[in-house]
């Protein structure tokens, strides 16, 4: 694996090209999707003939929007184990390099040639809590005799969690199972999560809870950047802002204000203050950069909702502040954020009030 160039593409479509010189991986737009196509990163690759070239930090080398195609998490360990069983050492590979291992397989639309593959066993289907007990062992640091399996059906997604890919009824979903650090009923934790969500009216993917026999079951939910084998167009927040999840530094403030830049319009605003309410109420402070996506089909829409659940963060606060406050945000924040985007003092205290009720009707048993 020693690339310098890669093709990027959007629908059989060439979008640009990708070129890896020291250490940093620059792109130009295809001259043809300058006059056809969208800018696929609304700040930083806006549709113009000149070469971008990134900041090494925070992405190593690559514009926020590429490095959304790569795995972190649970998919570059997958893909770190595939390189050692290949000989290769993880640390002697570049992005670029990282991009051709996704080739065709990433989240979202966007892919890249010529594609650099590993050489895999054939794979059959199994049993989830079999894959459950594998994905154990490889986060155990353990040998598992089915690793061209969960590399395959899991090796191009984001996230801690452990999870694969899955072709259900002409649909592709994602199935996650628990990390190391995860009680038993997490699966189910995110379903009610999910369903709750819904009742708030904030828009969630279809989901299911999958059966189990060692635990409460497996949490499903439907990939929102397929449409059968249609590909859509999506960038996080972390991509568009190019800044690194992993270092908290938005407030929902800041959110709001992209939304209505990117989107234009009052209602996809109203969805993130919705989603805004719905992470505060029901402690869910995962709530990074990573977790805000944004969809392009024509136009750019806010994405549906994704990983909601109770959690916490190692310093005890919200990834993204509320109007400032982290620790402990409530109504009197929510509303700070409504004055300063030009949301209705009623339309705000309204949401918030519902999202409220059934966050505490539904998810009291899973809150402080």
């Amino acid at each position: 694996m020693n690339n310098n160039k890669l093709m990027v593409h959007f629908k059989d479509e060439p979008v640009g090209i990708l070129v890896y010189k020291d250490h940093k991986v620059s792109f130009q737009y295809n001259e043809n999707w300058i006059k056809t196509g969208f800018a696929i990163s609304h700040l930083s690759l806006p549709l113009s003939n000149k070469i971008y070239t990134p900041e090494f930090t925070p992405f190593s080398g690559l514009f926020g929007i590429f490095n959304d195609s790569l795995p972190d998490g649970w998919g570059r360990l997958l893909v770190d184990r595939m390189l050692l069983k290949s000989g290769i050492k993880p640390n002697q590979i570049s992005q670029i390099d990282r991009l051709a291992i996704v080739g065709k397989e990433g989240i979202g639309a966007l892919e890249y040639t010529p594609e650099d593959s590993f050489q895999m066993a054939a794979t059959e289907d199994y049993d989830l809590d079999f894959l459950s007990k594998q994905c154990s062992l490889i986060l155990e640091n353990k040998e598992s005799n089915d690793l061209d399996y969960l590399f395959q059906s899991g090796g191009s997604t984001g996230g801690k969690y452990p999870k694969i890919n899955k072709e259900i009824d002409g649909d592709e979903w994602i199935i996650k199972f628990p990390s190391s650090i995860d009680f038993e009923e997490i699966g189910l934790q995110e379903f009610l999560y999910s369903e709750c969500a819904r009742k708030c009216g904030i828009q969630i993917p279809e989901t299911r809870l999958f059966n189990s026999k060692i635990c409460d079951g497996y949490f499903g939910i439907k990939r929102f950047d397929r449409e059968g084998k249609n590909k859509i167009h999506m960038a996080s927040v972390s991509a568009l802002l190019e800044t690194s999840h992993i270092s908290p530094n938005l407030d929902y403030i800041q959110l709001l204000k992209l939304t209505m830049l990117l989107c234009k319009s009052e209602k996809e605003v109203r969805k993130m203050f919705d989603l805004m309410c719905f992470n505060v109420f029901s402690q869910n402070q995962d709530d990074h950069s990573k977790n805000f996506s944004f969809i392009y089909d024509g136009c750019w829409k806010l994405s549906p909702a994704y990983d909601l659940t109770k959690s916490s963060t190692m310093y005890g606060e919200h990834a993204t502040t509320v109007a400032g406050e982290g620790k402990n945000p409530g109504l009197k924040d929510i509303l700070k954020v409504a004055d300063e985007i030009g949301i209705s003092t009623k339309y705000a205290k309204e949401s918030a009030s519902n999202i409220q009720e059934h966050v505490m009707q539904d998810l009291s048993k899973y809150l402080d």
